[in-house]
């Protein structure tokens, strides 16, 4: 048996330069961390004594005969991938906050996945080759608008600028920051659940067919996000010049298309400005899941109860990336994954 862990991600800046539609073209860059709430995939041969070869946990059961019957796009595509036609594998899924939030929860999944069955196998793979193979499954396999900073952030872990191009398409550059300013960063940072489910492929198909006209927000998106790494890692810039910086990105951001944002997003940043908040956004592809606030310590407290009607989630920041916690021995297959 398996148990993998990945971490969910929040990302700052640079959100939507990380399509292929428009990194081929321009290049990409984002600024992102992961953070301490994770998804957790269980991962086992199927012990044979069942009618049916593939047994999947997760909102849903399944049990099936064959790979291609899954209809879990994911576990279906990653056990193609992975050619696991001739073992049956049982897998469950958990998770420490909801799908469909703007965390890249989606990814966490395909990159834990991934690390399981190679794991299930007795092969361990690179960082680098676990967030491309799951780019390549979600983009390629099963044909899903998303981005590629997800991938790469859920399987490195850590502070990182993610730069992506058509050549190398990702390098990946872990962000040197002092202790002391990245504790005052996280101790700056909130974050809210808005309840309202968003799917992250539709929205993302509206921000790709508007990208010739968003050429223009879309590079100055990718400028802040330089400005905001240059922020952090100099001496002379306070911490609060990150929190502008965030507000000035979100401004770009719920200009790309109207389906980002919504009323109710709109009064609870409103709010949010004026119980102190400098600066925040709507996480993912926006129209819902978690809000980050950026704001001064001593302003949490006025800022929680303008936002009483959203749920308030604690979190901080991780380096590992995506972990193997539990391994142990399967009596059903050996290492090659022979019966």
């Amino acid at each position: 048996m398996i148990i993998t862990r990945t971490p969910f991600r929040v990302s700052f800046f640079g959100g939507g330069s990380d399509y292929p539609a428009w990194y081929n073209r321009h290049g990409g860059v984002v600024l992102s961390t992961s953070i301490d709430k994770y998804c957790y995939v269980i991962c086992r041969y199927l012990p044979p004594f069942f009618e049916y070869n593939y047994r999947i946990r997760y909102t849903k059961r399944e049990e099936t005969k064959t790979i291609d019957e899954i209809q879990h796009p994911s576990v279906r595509e990653c056990l193609k991938f992975m050619d696991f036609y001739k073992n049956g594998v049982e897998i469950q899924h958990n998770s420490d906050l909801p799908a469909m939030s703007g965390l890249g929860s989606s990814s966490a999944f395909s990159v834990g996945l991934l690390h399981s069955l190679y794991a299930l196998k007795g092969k361990m793979i690179p960082k680098r080759q676990l967030a491309a193979e799951a780019i390549l499954v979600e983009q390629e396999k099963i044909k899903e608008c998303v981005g590629s900073q997800d991938q790469v952030a859920a399987a490195f872990g850590g502070l990182n600028k993610i730069i992506f191009n058509e050549r190398q398409g990702f390098e990946v550059s872990p962000v040197i920051v002092y202790e002391s300013k990245l504790i005052e960063l996280q101790k700056h940072l909130m974050l809210f659940f808005t309840g309202f489910p968003r799917y992250a492929s539709v929205l993302a198909a509206e921000q790709i067919k508007n990208m010739v006209t968003n050429e223009k927000p879309l590079l100055k998106m990718m400028q802040l996000t330089d400005t905001a790494v240059d922020s952090l890692c100099s001496d002379n810039d306070g911490i609060e010049q990150f929190g502008k910086l965030l507000h000035e990105s979100w401004l770009l951001k719920r200009s790309l298309t109207s389906q980002i944002t919504n009323n109710v997003i709109d009064q609870a940043y409103e709010a949010a400005l004026n119980a102190g908040a400098l600066g925040g956004k709507v996480l993912g592809a926006g129209g819902g899941g978690f809000m980050l606030i950026f704001a001064r310590p001593e302003a949490h407290q006025k800022i929680r109860e303008a936002l009483k009607n959203l749920l308030y989630v604690p979190f901080r920041f991780e380096q590992l990336g995506s972990q193997i916690i539990f391994y142990s021995h399967d009596d059903y297959a050996d290492s090659t994954g022979n019966l």
